[in-house]
């Protein structure tokens, strides 16, 4: 890009720069240096490709969505929590909302995840100890009890059930007296992951997508605001991927749900928008800057040129990021705050809209209150403290890190047209069942995953406390434990209600749910009319799964 070009760019920023809300705070340095908004190249210079990184707000949005940055808009503090009863949760959920954090992230139980009841046979022992559990639309009041679902932006971790759990959601706010249509937050609801990486999975890929199209369809007409989807790659990276394949496998995911949506006739400048994304942070520091970076050129260019789109907003990839829970290690776990810190700040130089950190103590057992608030407040040094806010893309045009983000794209990309190629019939969708299907993703993640772990062996890759620096004076941490009792509560609780309810009700409206699922209606407004009688998480996938079968991973060696 030659000199004149790039100077009409800076005017352009500058112009949407200035018409742009800002923050009222002081942008200077600790020793009072006032800084600009953002930096490029030095007056009349030629800088060949800067198209390629440009300015803040302006396509390809290397260097971030709003012209801004920070200045306009700090990132959500976002704490993924869960564990016990619903009561529990609530209580944590209020010490965080207390503390200053922004919004609020929901982990459930295992049997939540899987759509079972907490009385159910597989899930002994399982109640409360990774998540919250959540049986029916009463532990959703309880579980944002004196929290006004209208004013706090709610995200929820939960993919194979996440259609039935979002209509418990639904009719908590409805009890609360809010207006749906102002409800704000995102429901991950990402299967193919769990296809790929996560396996909490409950029916075949067929009916998940059928559900997802539904809630999209819904939630696009009634509740404009909320994000009904959020890809998710942390999950996938977390199995071991490398960063190029967690951001390969995460967009092509990205784009499936795309075609989902188009196949279903929605305008891509209507429902992209409330598509986002979910990444992991990992330890190395400038290879997820660059991969955050260059996940917004990809999906800008591909909504624009492959599929259509022509809204500013359509072209954004807006994204939650969580720091490596498999980073964390359970030798020296005080390491692990200096560790969660550096991945944290990797996630705001490259642009996150929210964030997570993660607890000392997690890869023990679930956070203590005091790791917890030393993970929010580690959130909270760096947006108060550190400067990193007063600059858009602080790193962009650093030799490395562009270097970095061109090399990613390109890996993406091939891995893009191998999707493609498996698929037959030129579409994303057709590639990534397939590659469900043959064990394609597993195998590549388990390949990428082995190599790393002999590295680590030979002392190739260094990890402090388990392969050097080993000698340590820390103690044993305490930690949370899950009362068992925990378990039989819900249980008596669960009883409680079926017992209290009208079960005549509850059948029939099942019975109707299943009634649309043989149609090409919309299954969300029956769902919820079954969660609004009480009928529970596993009645609900249990019917289900009685219409549409389970869903078993073929065996491969």
């Amino acid at each position: 890009m030659d000199a004149h070009d790039i100077a009409e760019g800076r005017a352009r920023w500058q112009r949407r720069y200035d018409e742009a809300r800002k923050r009222d705070a002081d942008f200077t340095t600790l020793s009072g240096t006032p800084v600009d908004p953002v930096y490029g190249p030095p007056e009349g210079a030629d800088v060949p490709g800067f198209e390629r990184i440009g300015w803040p707000g302006e396509f390809p949005y290397t260097r971030g969505l709003h012209p801004t940055g920070y200045r306009g808009r700090t990132w959500t503090i976002r704490q993924f929590s869960g564990f016990g009863n619903a009561q529990q949760t609530n209580a944590r959920y209020k010490m965080l909302l207390g503390a200053g954090g922004g919004g609020l992230s929901v982990a459930f139980d295992m049997p939540t995840l899987m759509g079972r009841d907490s009385d159910e046979p597989q899930s002994l022992g399982e109640v409360g100890h990774c998540g919250v559990a959540i049986d029916s639309a009463a532990d959703m009041d309880v579980l944002f009890d004196g929290i006004p679902l209208a004013d706090v932006t709610t995200s929820m971790t939960i993919s194979g059930p996440a259609v039935p759990v979002f209509c418990m959601y639904l009719v908590a706010a409805e009890r609360q007296g809010a207006d749906l249509r102002v409800l704000d937050g995102t429901l991950q609801t990402d299967i193919f992951k769990e296809y790929i990486a996560q396996k909490e999975w409950l029916f075949p890929p067929e009916p998940h997508l059928r559900l997802i199209g539904d809630l999209m369809e819904f939630c696009g007409k009634e509740i404009p605001r909320y994000k009904p989807l959020s890809v998710s790659g942390y999950h996938i990276r977390e199995a071991g991927s490398t960063a190029a394949q967690e951001l390969a496998y995460t967009l092509a995911d990205g784009f499936g749900y795309v075609e989902l949506g188009q196949s279903r006739g929605l305008d891509v400048n209507t429902f992209a928008p409330g598509l986002s994304f979910f990444f992991d942070a990992h330890i190395d520091f400038f290879e997820e800057i660059a991969k955050f970076r260059a996940a917004r050129r990809i999906w800008a260019r591909w909504l624009r040129d492959v599929y259509g789109a022509t809204s500013e907003k359509a072209l954004w990839l807006k994204f939650h990021t969580q720091t490596a829970g498999v980073s964390l290690t359970a030798q020296q776990p005080y390491n692990n705050v200096v560790r969660t810190a550096v991945e944290a700040l990797s996630a705001v130089l490259g642009g996150t809209q929210s964030l997570h950190t993660n607890a000392l103590d997690e890869t023990l057992a679930l956070p203590t209150d005091e790791a917890a608030e030393i993970a929010l407040r580690t959130q909270q040094v760096l947006m108060e403290e550190t400067g990193i806010t007063n600059v858009a893309d602080p790193l962009g045009g650093s030799w490395y890190v562009e270097d970095l983000t061109d090399r990613i794209e390109a890996e993406a990309e091939a891995i893009f047209q191998r999707i493609r190629d498996m698929g037959g019939d030129g579409t994303i969708t057709a590639g990534i069942l397939r590659g469900i299907e043959d064990g394609w993703f597993m195998s590549e993640i388990a390949d990428s995953a082995f190599v790393y772990q002999q590295a680590v062996e030979k002392g190739d890759k260094r990890v402090v406390g388990v392969n050097v620096h080993t000698g340590s004076l820390t103690r044993e941490l305490d930690i949370l434990r899950v009362s068992h009792e925990v378990e039989i509560e819900q249980n008596k609780l669960l009883g409680a209600r079926r017992a209290g309810r009208d079960n005549a009700l509850v059948e029939q409206r099942l019975a109707e749910m299943v009634a649309v699922a043989r149609t090409g209606g919309n299954m969300i407004p029956s769902m919820l009319d079954a969660c609004r009688a009480e009928a529970t998480l596993g009645e609900i996938c249990g019917a289900l799964k009685d219409e549409w079968g389970i869903y078993r991973e073929p065996a491969r060696f």
